[in-house]
């Protein structure tokens, strides 16, 4: 039963009784087989709009098997066709990636402007093995070093020294130590008691 007293759509129930407890409901129809003709003959319509190629015995094809692939990179085992592996391993210089790993070597690819496929495999490749054998075992540390980099890329940019160009204002600059105006806060302090 619904949570509502309603009956649920689609169920029946020969006890259920109405708000007057007369058990004489009427029967849900039953399909008839003209209904069910039509149905079979919609099913095998679509069925042929469809390009399928039986093969010479006149059945389907078999479908493929699909095995475990582990990715060279990150390590992740998916299911895969061997149609699939095969043209992965033609795109990706004979190694197996999973298709995670895939887009990151196309967008380093990308981003060498189109060049030099292998780099951006072993470039990846070395990434995703430093991160297995560090992010994986020591997150915390892993996160320490990701910050350490992007802090060290802000003030390489803002440097004057640095190989990026001089930026003005919205930096993080010191001036002067604030210690003497500390000490001098103390010192002015000590005075007045």
């Amino acid at each position: 039963m619904a949570p509502n007293r309603e009956t649920p759509m689609g169920s029946y129930n020969p006890v259920d009784r109405d708000c007057h407890g007369d058990t004489s409901r009427p029967k849900p129809p039953k399909l008839s087989l003209e209904n069910l003709q039509r149905t079979i003959s919609d099913i095998s319509t679509e069925l042929n709009k469809e390009k399928v190629v039986l093969d010479d015995t006149g059945k389907l094809p078999p479908i493929s098997e699909v095995e475990d692939a582990k990715c060279e990179c990150c390590g992740m085992s998916e299911e895969c066709t061997p149609e699939y592996i095969s043209r992965v391993r033609e795109e990706f210089s004979s190694k197996l990636v999973c298709g995670l790993c895939a887009e990151a070597v196309r967008e380093r690819i990308q981003r060498r402007g189109g060049k030099n496929r292998e780099a951006a495999l072993e470039e990846h490749i070395s990434a995703c093995q430093r991160f297995n054998r560090i992010g994986r075992a020591y997150p915390v540390l892993s996160q320490a070093e990701a910050m350490r980099k992007i802090l060290k890329k802000r003030v390489n940019s803002m440097s004057p020294k640095g190989p990026g160009p001089k930026k003005l204002g919205g930096g993080l600059a010191r001036s002067s130590s604030c210690i003497p105006a500390i000490t001098q806060e103390v010192t002015d302090q000590r005075m007045v008691d």
